[in-house]
């Protein structure tokens, strides 16, 4: 089986763009929204990110959990906002190297925006079959990219709501 590096899903929200730029430029918001971030330690608390701002994001998939270090490489607002895992661990993040891209882009469309979320696997040197085990092992049975589609489906659906509903206020 072929291995897919990218996953790229999308939504419209019905609030500009700069609103859900904000909203995702706050990496310590994000567990509000993900089914599996859980916010972040690191950064400013409550600011936006900017390019180089580093912060450690903590996560939960049933009832295993790590954290990872990430560092923001796009905040360029209401356009796109990207960071980069490279170190992964259970407790701190110690094993460094590329692991995965995170990037969120907003395209004006009529009275909101087209939010895209795309997942890139940065785990380019792993061998196939050792990536694919992995991922299975750590996914419960789906490879990393079908995976990831089901928690930006989530993401999007959730930030939509939430968007939505404080804008109608």
């Amino acid at each position: 089986m072929t291995r897919v590096f990218t996953v790229s899903r999308s939504i419209f929200i019905d609030v500009p763009p700069e609103t859900v730029y904000e909203a995702v430029c706050r990496p310590a918001d994000m567990g509000r929204w993900s089914p599996e971030n859980q916010g972040t330690v690191g950064g400013v608390p409550g600011e936006r990110a900017i390019v180089g701002t580093t912060f450690e994001g903590r996560n939960k998939r049933g009832t295993f959990r790590w954290v990872t270090r990430c560092t923001v490489t796009a905040a360029d607002p209401g356009r796109r906002f990207a960071f980069r895992v490279h170190a992964i661990g259970v407790r701190r993040p110690r094993l460094r190297g590329p692991i995965a891209t995170w990037e969120y882009t907003f395209a004006p469309e009529g009275t909101g925006c087209r939010v895209t979320e795309t997942w890139t696997d940065d785990r380019r040197a792993w061998p196939a079959p050792v990536a694919q085990l992995f991922d299975r092992i750590a996914t419960g049975g789906k490879t990393f990219a079908d995976f990831q589609t089901g928690n930006i489906d989530r993401t999007l659906g959730n930030l939509k709501r939430d968007l939505e509903a404080a804008h109608r206020v």
